[in-house]
């Protein structure tokens, strides 16, 4: 029977799958086998089993971790000053940096055994996420030899003799590391480098030794202005066949100090008005012995896969660190700076166009923090989850940008002064940069989230594409024949889950128990994973290799995905706090926000689906209502904004890392008139009652003459009142610089 169903149904069906499925790329596949699935591939389950995700508990950092958080770090942000580094020196002065290679901040991932602090996943996002809202450019000086760069491919890569040498330099800053993968012709696209390196023979140390002759031109490197070690990316030729029949044996990764013979530095880049070193380096017939390959001479050609193994990880602490600090402190000042200043004598939070968007950057705030630890919670056991990581960067990128626009626009002029009092400004100038590092988001979104995702999270479909593309017809055909029963019976589940939840808008899709009032959202993710499945498995089917370059459609079920995703930890966040009822308004509005833009997604891409009817079915068969979870309503919306509005260990929580400012900084002084204008409410209305509506000195004292406060209350409303004058004025200045073109 089952060579009969070879013959007759199989064999045919491989010839079909050759053809209609995607084809992969040698790059593709290292990019695939980067990593692992985790709870991306729950999502494209259609039922995701919640009890992985909700009995992780949350991260925890032990006491050495902790300690490190309230001293040094502490002690960082004490001494940064992130105007006179952006806008005056353009650098980090020399004091700062000693004070990093003394702490061991370069050394943050580093084992003890090597001299690092040997920190896990979680304490190192703490650590750039507090720093970060500080400030940017320290953030991501401390960020980068801690992420994507050579510390982090010698531990997992390196060979023994590479990890005692260069670790421990890496460690107390004695070598500062950068990583030279970009060039002029290949960004996102590295596999389109022209880098070159040809094996040969030369000189080093006065032997000759087997190595490579390599040529370079390599820009936008972080730190590369005054790394002493370079982390490089070529493809290696061999055309003298010196290692073997192979002439082009792919993407190499060596280590090379930057003072060897042929290395240029180049002048810094300035990115965004940002003061991180960043800038471009060449290399003209480098000689580059093999032994400086990362891994050693086994390791060439292994390179590509070597950066899309430390992405992995890397993409989930970096830039959503940082993005994860700047959304804390868009939400803890602006919210503060709505509830002091005051246009026809109301507060402007009190206005309700404010308090929407108060109320998204709340919800963001929540969003982006409770993802955050829960992948960094994922990564401290080990995991590297590359679609999830990715997911991470491109959103909480995005989503930065959005709470910092909603920021400034409610700070109005007070962020559009530059000075040492606008906390803002050089937050909104670094977003662009952010967004367009590590994987462009445009691309990210559209070629990786789901391109990549939909197939290494379908529990068969890659497995079919490399029977399909085995070279041994046979063994292709067996595979084959093994897979296709249990991919048809995961396609009748699919249909039927698909379907049932569609059209009963999840009203029967179970809920685990003891979570609070989230059980409805618990049921709309099932819902909508079960439709997200079917869709993606229609979709492979009906357009095969063509979904690939259909990149509108990918975006689109790409940010479906990734709204599952942020979902779901929004709701282990709530979960792991205890259900606690103060936090309902915050969950509510990320919630219907976030299900609405699934809703979105899925009728755009039924809309735009290149066959027309398997859209108009998608559509019958999952979404036969149209939309049925609306946006947060006003009341919701108001109930959001109003934990940012006044005190409260919701808002503690929500905002917990953010820096509090040195005395006389500006996060300091509009978080003091906050604390002043909230502690003075009562005696502030009994001058409203008496038609005394304008808080000021003189106010104050009309309001004493006329008995309706005491001595104490007019004495904290005159000290309310001075707060809230400082912390409106923005700076001004005598002269522009005369070079920079900022105030000097």
């Amino acid at each position: 029977m089952g060579e009969l169903r070879k013959k007759f149904f199989t064999a045919p069906l491989l010839k079909t799958i050759k053809r209609v499925l995607p084809s992969i790329s040698a790059t593709e596949r290292e990019a695939m086998e980067a990593g692992e699935v985790w709870w991306d591939a729950q999502l494209l389950s259609g039922k995701p089993d919640w009890n992985q995700l909700l009995d992780m508990g949350p991260p925890e950092l032990n006491a050495e971790e902790r300690a490190f958080l309230e001293g040094p770090v502490e002690e960082l942000c004490h001494m940064v000053n992130d105007w006179q580094i952006s806008f005056v020196d353009h650098n980090i002065p020399e004091h700062v940096w000693d004070f990093l290679r003394k702490h061991r901040f370069f050394g943050i991932i580093i084992p003890k055994k090597y001299g690092g602090l040997g920190f896990s996943p979680s304490a190192h996002a703490e650590i750039v996420t507090k720093i970060s809202t500080r400030s940017t450019c320290v953030g991501v000086t401390v960020m980068v030899p801690n992420s994507l760069g050579p510390g982090e491919l010698l531990l997992s890569h390196g060979t023994q003799a590479q990890r005692d040498y260069y670790l421990p330099r890496l460690a107390d800053g004695t070598d500062i590391p950068c990583f030279a993968l970009t060039s002029p012709q290949a960004g996102s696209d590295a596999a389109s480098m022209v880098d070159r390196g040809e094996v040969c023979y030369g000189e080093h140390e006065g032997e000759k030794v087997l190595g490579m002759r390599v040529n370079w031109h390599k820009r936008y490197i972080t730190l590369g202005p005054i790394a002493t070690i370079l982390g490089l990316a070529f493809k290696l030729y061999d055309p003298q066949h010196i290692l073997g029949d192979k002439e082009a044996l792919g993407i190499t990764v060596a280590l090379v100090p930057t003072d060897t013979p042929g290395i240029t530095i180049g002048q810094r880049h300035l990115p965004a008005m940002q003061s991180f070193q960043n800038g471009p380096n060449w290399g003209k017939d480098v000689f580059i012995p093999m032994e400086w390959i990362i891994g050693g001479k086994e390791n060439v050609g292994k390179g590509w896969e070597m950066l899309m193994s430390a992405l992995a990880a890397g993409r989930g602490i970096s830039l959503p660190s940082l993005s994860m600090g700047g959304a804390k402190m868009a939400a803890r000042t602006t919210g503060a700076y709505a509830r002091v200043r005051e246009q026809f004598n109301v507060p402007v939070g009190r206005f309700e166009g404010v308090q929407r968007r108060l109320a998204e950057i709340a919800a963001i705030a929540f969003v982006l923090d409770s993802a955050h630890k829960t992948t960094t919670r994922a990564l401290d056991e080990g995991r590297k989850p590359a679609v999830i990581t990715a997911i991470m960067k491109a959103n909480a990128t995005s989503a930065l940008r959005q709470a910092i626009n909603d920021a400034m626009d409610i700070h109005a002029g007070k962020a559009i002064m530059d000075g040492p009092s606008n906390y803002l400004g050089n937050v909104y100038r670094a977003i662009p940069v952010a967004i367009t590092v590590e994987g462009a988001n445009l691309l990210t979104r559209s070629l990786m989230i789901f391109g990549q995702g939909a197939i290494r999270c379908h529990p068969y479909l890659l497995d079919e594409i490399l029977a399909a593309e085995n070279p041994d017809t046979k063994a292709g055909l067996d595979q084959l024949d093994t897979l296709l029963p249990k991919h048809f019976w995961f396609q009748l589940k699919t249909l039927f889950r698909g379907v049932f939840h569609g059209w009963t808008v999840g009203l029967f899709a179970s809920s685990p128990r003891n979570v609070g009032g989230a059980a409805k959202y618990y049921r709309q993710l099932n819902r909508y994973s079960a439709v997200l499945t079917l869709v993606t498995e229609i979709s492979l089917m009906t357009l095969g290799g063509e979904l690939k370059r259909k990149e509108l459609i990918s975006y689109r079920l790409g940010d479906v995905l990734s709204q599952l995703y942020l979902l779901s930890c929004t709701l282990k966040r709530f979960y792991d706090d205890g259900n606690p009822k103060d936090d309902l308004p915050l969950l509510e509005f990320a919630m219907r926000d976030g299900l609405h833009k699934i809703e979105i997604n899925l009728l755009e891409v039924f809309q735009n689906f290149p066959r027309p009817f398997f859209g108009q079915l998608m559509r019958f068969l999952v979404m036969p209502w149209g939309h049925s979870v609306h946006t947060a309503s006003d009341r919701q919306a108001r109930a959001c904004a109003e934990l940012l509005l006044a005190p409260s260990t919701t808002r503690d929580r929500l905002t917990c890392g953010v820096y509090p400012g040195n005395p006389g900084d500006g996060v300091d002084i509009v978080e003091q008139a906050f604390v002043k204008v909230c502690a003075t409410e009562q005696a502030r209305d009994k001058l409203k009652k008496g038609g005394i509506r304008v808080l000021s000195r003189e106010s104050v004292e009309e309001g004493l003459q006329c008995n309706l406060i005491s001595d104490e209350e007019a004495c904290a409303l005159k000290e309310a009142a001075d707060a809230v004058d400082r912390a409106i004025q923005v700076d001004h200045f005598e002269h522009l610089g005369e070079h920079s073109g900022r105030p000097g």
